[in-house]
């Protein structure tokens, strides 16, 4: 038996997790328009970026991208694809990866993150198993490593400054790793440089504006670079393409930043 098909056998198919996943929906090229995208249903600045993120879940369901919710008004969902079509520098052939994992509010503790987590590994029988870019603490737009760790997750690669990624190996294959160039994270531009993608739905305003106006008001130039591709993310100096910025060649951050963030995390930076 495979270390997935282990973990679900567990479970009988009258148990509560499986009664319970006709309560996810599964966002798709025929229902995603009259859909709300979980993180970013009531926040009018992300509308363009969350057009954006919806033209890719569509664009992208034939080959396996996957986005599941809770059927409720609240920020509940799992995102997950192949590796091999993610825009992350990370080489997992074989793999599902976790792009982005949230339960928040008042769904916290009702077991629906497991449920989430299950519907992946639903979808990852036949695969070489799941990898997930994370910490070793909990971080803000990271999954929480713990989480992770109680399913049998494992740290299999790690790249500067912070990052881990995780994998649940459900065949004897090679561990997944990063790419060499998110291991070297070496950015050599001066000024603001920001990486993103349009896999969050914050991304597109934050880089548009507020990163505009913060580069205006310390006087330093911006460069904004989207990362569009696969193949693009595996040459990037960050194993977090989704949005990480670098000041005069020096990590930042890979939050997505307010003005007040951004001075915060500047002043530390010395």
């Amino acid at each position: 038996m495979t270390v997935i098909g282990w973990i679900l056998g567990k479970y009988s198919p009258d148990d509560k997790i499986f009664t319970a996943m006709d309560k996810i929906i599964d966002l798709t090229p025929e229902n995603i328009a009259g859909q709300h995208i979980c993180c970013a249903m009531a926040d009018k600045k992300s509308l363009g970026g969350t057009n954006a993120k919806k033209a890719i879940i569509a664009r992208e369901y034939p080959n396996g991208y996957r986005f599941k919710k809770l059927n409720v008004n609240g920020k509940v969902f799992i995102e997950y694809a192949p590796a091999e079509i993610t825009i992350s520098p990370v080489l997992a052939p074989g793999f599902l990866q976790i792009q982005c994992f949230w339960v928040s509010g008042k769904y916290k503790g009702q077991g629906w993150g497991r449920k989430l987590i299950e519907a992946c590994l639903l979808d990852a029988q036949d695969k070489n198993g799941i990898v997930a870019v994370s910490s070793k603490k909990k971080r803000p737009f990271l999954a929480d490593p713990k989480f992770l760790k109680a399913f049998g997750f494992e740290i299999v690669d790690e790249a500067p400054p912070y990052f881990n990624l995780w994998a649940l190996k459900n065949k004897n294959v090679p561990d997944p790793k990063f790419s060499d160039a998110a291991k070297a994270h070496q950015c050599t531009k001066n000024g603001i440089v920001v990486y993103y993608t349009a896999q969050c739905p914050f991304t597109d305003y934050y880089v548009k504006n507020e990163m505009v106006e913060i580069a205006k008001s310390y006087g330093k130039a911006l460069e904004v670079i989207p990362v569009t591709t696969a193949d693009q993310a595996m040459n990037v100096p960050t194993a977090f393409p989704l949005y990480t910025v670098f000041v005069d060649g020096q990590f930042l951050s890979h939050e997505i930043l307010t003005h007040k963030r951004f001075a915060k995390l500047f002043e530390q930076l010395g």
